[in-house]
């Protein structure tokens, strides 16, 4: 008999991926927050999925039983009228926390985001730092996973990097900030090593190439004019925005995460994984075919 596992905000992208890959060693019971999330989940090799208020403890302490290990992809660099970084990171890994010590789970695995820290200027990145502590506090293992930009075939990121390659002019705001993008397969092989392993606490994971906004889009194809805006341009726009809506499209804090500048280095906690890392360009193939 497989053992059981739990993934939430299993609905996402790496979530699905996830759920395909897991299933093949674990019963997976997918976690998300609504109906239409759950229908997407409708064709998934999961073996149960279930509606769930993430900040509920009783009702996470009722998800997770039966389970050995969570993986914890709850997450969001924009918050809105409904979706704030206090409730999606910390209020959720919390009401985790006490329901995987109650369970006696044995591992968590959290994904986090590179630029997290708890002093941080930055919203989102002080609220997923304060999300990893909760956790790292807690009697149960828990191995936290700090990722930048993932990129995988159909997902949000790839599609806009695609299109972005295809066009003839685009604006970025400060071409100059460093990206370090990771396979989105290479995310799930870290994760799976984390839950089968004895490795905790933080490990910070990336691409193989650090390298400019400007250097990506040119890596996955683009020929045409970039124009660089300046990054405070930027938060001025998002400012207004945020003061007028209460759903804006673009924040200050998520123009922050987006504009962190990504330049680790990778080897050791790959080798620590036991994992190899997909080259940048194999990764652009897989999005954008035409560049093979």
């Amino acid at each position: 008999m497989k053992n059981r596992i739990v993934i939430t905000g299993a609905n996402g992208h790496i979530g699905q991926r996830l759920i395909n890959k897991m299933a093949i060693d674990y019963e997976v019971r997918a976690l998300v927050r609504t109906d239409k999330a759950a229908q997407m989940l409708g064709n998934s090799a999961a073996d149960e999925v279930r509606i769930v208020d993430y900040t509920s403890e009783l009702a996470m302490t009722r998800a997770l039983e039966g389970c050995i290990g969570v993986v914890h992809l709850i997450g969001i660099i924009r918050e809105s009228h409904n979706s704030t970084y206090i409730d999606a990171h910390e209020n959720a890994t919390r009401a985790l926390r006490h329901a995987s010590e109650i369970n006696g789970i044995r591992k968590v695995v959290y994904l986090s985001v590179l630029g997290a820290a708890v002093d941080s200027g930055n919203a989102c990145f002080s609220s997923k730092a304060k999300a990893e502590r909760i956790l790292t506090e807690s009697v149960v293992s828990s191995s936290i996973l700090r990722v930048p930009m993932v990129l995988g075939a159909n997902d949000h990121a790839s599609r806009a990097l695609a299109k972005r390659a295809s066009s003839t002019i685009a604006f970025a705001f400060r071409a100059s900030s460093l990206e370090q993008p990771i396979d989105v397969d290479d995310v799930i092989a870290a994760v799976i090593a984390c839950m089968e392993s004895s490795i905790a606490g933080v490990l910070c994971l990336a691409g193989p190439a650090s390298l400019s906004r400007r250097m990506l889009y040119e890596r996955a194809g683009f020929h045409g004019l970039l124009i660089s805006l300046p990054i405070w341009l930027g938060m001025i726009v998002a400012g207004l925005l945020e003061r007028v809506s209460d759903n804006p499209p673009m924040t200050g804090a998520m123009l922050g995460v987006l504009d962190h500048d990504d330049n680790i280095g990778v080897d050791a906690c790959a080798q620590k994984l036991g994992i190899t890392l997909t080259s940048l360009d194999e990764t652009l193939k897989k999005i954008a075919p035409s560049l093979d």
